[in-house]
């Protein structure tokens, strides 16, 4: 709970802080006065008044912020002041001040994924464990054990590209093309796959997967190295060294069957034998049920070693400070792409709204990617900060990208939006923003 609580604060705190240095900075830069710059909402936990007149504060909630500046629509401005009011200065410049934050968070996502790529990139190739029938990739000549090359003319070299490449493809319609290397061959193949409004209507909790997929894995010996305490495998008497040779009198090679049975088992009863010091111990195993991703499975408390992965499939590459850079370009141009498309999609029905996450969801994969890793983190700090940019760039009143809007009509018009018009879509954005917020909560306990 406090490691959920440390992530998301650090997380949103970096982003939100950017967004607003970023609006600071150009409004200082165009000679506007700040009145306040504000990390989080409600009371302030800390308040520091600045020479130049600006309040610094850091809020209890830190779930937004703002930066306050001197405004004649909100109070009286002295008049030798007024050259410094945000509204007395030209259109560009205003412009110039509300396009900087979310250009500051897609700033921040090319440092965050260059820094990735300084410290080294290292990824599983996407070899092929098992293919679905009926499934798309079902369509092609692809074997288990083939290395995927592209997907839809785009290259992946791991199985994070395939994700996200699947990722643009949900709702699409027409041919796509599959490159893959064969195993055991030098040569490529080449294949199509029709798709129909894939996964329009669906909520799959793994793209891979819903296309056919899954990871190639190494053969996994079930020989226990860790007994959980009070778990399912410690009450039936699992020692470390057992090794599994049946369940329900069916024979098992592998620790994936036995993952596999056992949480196609929740509650059940389970007659499994194991060797022990040469003799045949046969145990009852009643797995314990836990929930995973929305659906319920069995818990047995037991681990094997982690199994050694091929060389040949550990991708590893690492980059200079001019490469670093250019990957974070390439990385977070792709993830705007992604964004954008979804958000599309999702207004054009292709992606359920059920797909919204809020700030519950947030901290649960804040978390978890903290438990993976810096890497997994600086990555999810990057799309998050991608999302925020991007997000408050939609053209609707209350975000960044409602004032541009209004900031556009009036430098085509040459005159300003009433402000009669600007209050009324105020409103009507606020409500919109507070309903997809609702939506985003609900889902978020939902999921819970």
């Amino acid at each position: 709970m406090i490691q959920n609580i440390l992530s998301i604060v650090v997380a949103l705190g970096l982003l939100i802080t950017f967004h607003e240095f970023g609006h600071f900075f150009v409004a200082r830069r165009c000679g506007v006065k700040v009145l306040r710059f504000s990390v989080g909402f409600g009371k302030p936990i800390y308040r520091y008044v600045g020479k130049t007149g600006t309040e610094y504060t850091l809020a209890m909630i830190p779930l937004g912020g703002y930066v306050r500046m001197l405004d004649e629509r909100e109070g009286n401005v002295p008049a030798e002041l007024r050259n410094q009011a945000f509204n007395t200065k030209n259109v560009w410049q205003r412009i110039a001040i509300v396009a900087a934050g979310p250009i500051a968070n897609f700033i921040l996502a090319i440092a965050i994924y260059a820094l990735v790529a300084l410290l080294g990139v290292q990824s599983i190739a996407p070899k092929i464990g098992q293919i679905e029938k009926n499934s798309p990739i079902a369509q092609t000549q692809i074997q288990p054990g083939d290395e995927l090359v592209s997907l839809a003319d785009e290259s992946v070299a791991s199985w994070e590209d395939v994700n996200l490449v699947l990722a643009g493809l949900i709702g699409k319609t027409g041919t796509i093309t599959v490159r893959y290397q064969p195993d055991g061959m030098s040569s490529l193949q080449e294949d199509t796959i029709q798709l129909n409004r894939w996964l329009v209507g669906d909520e799959p909790s793994n793209l891979i997967r819903a296309f056919g997929l899954s990871p190639w894995q190494p053969t996994v010996v079930p020989i226990i190295a860790q007994v959980v305490d009070d778990g399912a495998g410690s009450v039936a008497g699992f020692q470390v060294g057992d090794e599994i040779l049946s369940i329900n009198n069916r024979p098992v090679s592998s620790w994936q069957q036995v993952v596999s049975v056992v949480q196609a088992s929740p509650s059940g009863e389970l007659a499994v034998e194991v060797l022990r010091s040469q003799n045949v111990v046969k145990l009852l195993l009643l797995p314990k049920s836990t929930e995973q991703n929305g659906k319920t499975i069995g818990y047995a408390g037991l681990a094997v070693v982690p199994p050694k992965w091929d060389d040949d499939l550990i991708r590893e590459r690492h980059y200079g400070p001019i490469e670093s850079l250019s990957y974070g370009v390439a990385q977070t141009s792709k993830m705007i792409s992604l964004t954008v498309s979804s958000i599309g999609k999702m207004v054009q029905g292709l992606i359920s709204v059920d797909n919204l996450s809020g700030p519950i969801t947030i901290a649960k994969v804040a978390s978890a990617s903290a438990d993976s890793g810096l890497q997994s983190f600086l990555k999810f700090m990057a799309y998050l900060s991608v999302s925020l940019g991007v997000l408050n760039l939609l053209p609707i009143p209350m975000l960044d990208g409602g004032h541009l809007l209004f900031f556009g009509i009036e430098a085509i018009r040459r005159k300003p939006v009433s402000e009669k018009i600007q209050n009324m879509a105020y409103r009507v954005g606020a409500s919109l923003l507070f309903a997809l917020m609702a939506v985003a909560i609900f889902n978020d306990i939902a999921r819970l």
